[in-house]
């Protein structure tokens, strides 16, 4: 992959400095360090372990997977340790972390899971597929696979549902969990119609992807047919959209074999979520603790401007803007990506001592 600009160092704001000095110094004591190129040589959606089932407020099954340190050459964890959480974005799955899963395994305790509709977890109903859903979904996966005290790590759609956690269970922030990245993100204003590539079949696209989808969705056997048959278009789509610098073809496939999973009436379920969603006033609970904004700048999705905003209004936040890349930043950059987490993880390792 060639990498077209230097990356943006993390910029942290001055009071972030003051409340997280102490910190530092203690984390570096055990600072975890993750592997920045393991998963290089790991086939893409081979990283897996023993599935669990956690069953969310209205009995939906979510998938989980949990990777423990012993299992993978490293010590057994305590309820003293940290668990890192992964949530993926939309139309995505647990599959799309394989660097950071790569780099943390045998280093922290790891918890991976399917959102609803997604991957391998049960289908919704359409009435439950709403960014609020997503915020008690993440607080059940927490409930019932942390011992101790987490990081939270949300990706798109991901960074969305960890925004919805701190607004409806904010007395979490500080206790339970002590740190957040918020990766590729928004908690508002974002133009729905440019979430949907490569999602519709050849030749849809412009304003008439918003007064499409529903439409869509009554024939969505048809559409996903139809995704099949320019699954050679819709590659390029996948290149154009995902990313900002050239990457490999493999890499490309993998967003799209990912996305082309993902049935299109669950597309069309969660589309409306987007163009309602308005939670800026709700971050005061992810300035309570360390907090990462990372993003792409040739993100085409959901733009640098909604990851400047968002470190804006969440004080003492890091920002990692990496240049040229685009909205799957977690795979174009995933070195500086796990970099970036490496010190935030360190940071929520001094929070979380007594």
């Amino acid at each position: 992959m060639s990498i077209k600009g230097r990356i943006f160092g993390t910029v942290v704001g001055a009071a972030g400095l003051a409340a997280a000095a102490g910190a530092v110094g203690i984390a570096r004591q055990n600072r975890i360090i993750g592997n920045r190129a393991a998963g290089e040589d790991v086939a893409f959606g081979e990283l897996h372990s023993a599935p669990r089932v956690v069953v969310a407020d209205d009995a939906v099954d979510l998938h989980v997977e949990i990777d423990e340190p012993a299992d993978f050459g490293g010590r057994a964890s305590t309820e003293d340790d940290l668990t890192v959480v992964f949530v993926h974005g939309y139309s995505l799955n647990l599959d799309c972390w394989h660097f950071q899963r790569a780099a943390y395994r045998g280093q922290v305790r790891t918890v991976f899971y399917d959102q609803r509709s997604h991957g391998r977890s049960a289908r919704s109903d359409e009435d439950h597929c709403t960014i609020e859903q997503l915020g008690h979904d993440l607080r059940r996966v927490i409930e019932d696979t942390v011992p101790g005290r987490c990081v939270v790590v949300g990706h798109s759609m991901g960074g969305m549902s960890v925004i919805s956690l701190a607004e409806q269970h904010p007395e979490l922030f500080g206790d339970k969990v002590v740190g957040a990245a918020l990766m590729s993100t928004t908690a508002g204003g974002l133009d729905p119609g440019r979430i949907l590539f490569p999602m519709l079949p050849l030749g849809l696209g412009g304003r008439f992807v918003g007064r499409a989808v529903r439409t869509l969705d009554i024939g969505h056997l048809v559409v996903d047919q139809a995704r099949k048959w320019g699954h050679a278009v819709a590659d390029v789509f996948t290149d154009r959209y995902a990313f900002g610098d050239d990457v490999p073809a493999s890499m490309v496939e993998f967003v799209y074999s990912m996305l082309n999973s993902t049935p299109f009436a669950v597309v069309a379920d969660f589309y409306p979520a987007f163009a309602t969603l308005d939670k800026f006033e709700h971050l005061e609970p992810l300035s309570r603790v360390p907090t990462s904004v990372i993003c792409g700048t040739e993100d085409k999705i959901t733009s640098v401007g909604h990851s400047r905003k968002l470190h804006s209004r969440i004080p003492g936040s890091s920002l990692l803007e990496c240049e040229g890349a685009g909205h799957m930043v977690l795979l174009e950059r995933h070195k500086e990506v796990t970099a970036e987490l490496d010190d935030l993880l360190s940071l929520a390792q001094g929070q979380a001592r007594p």
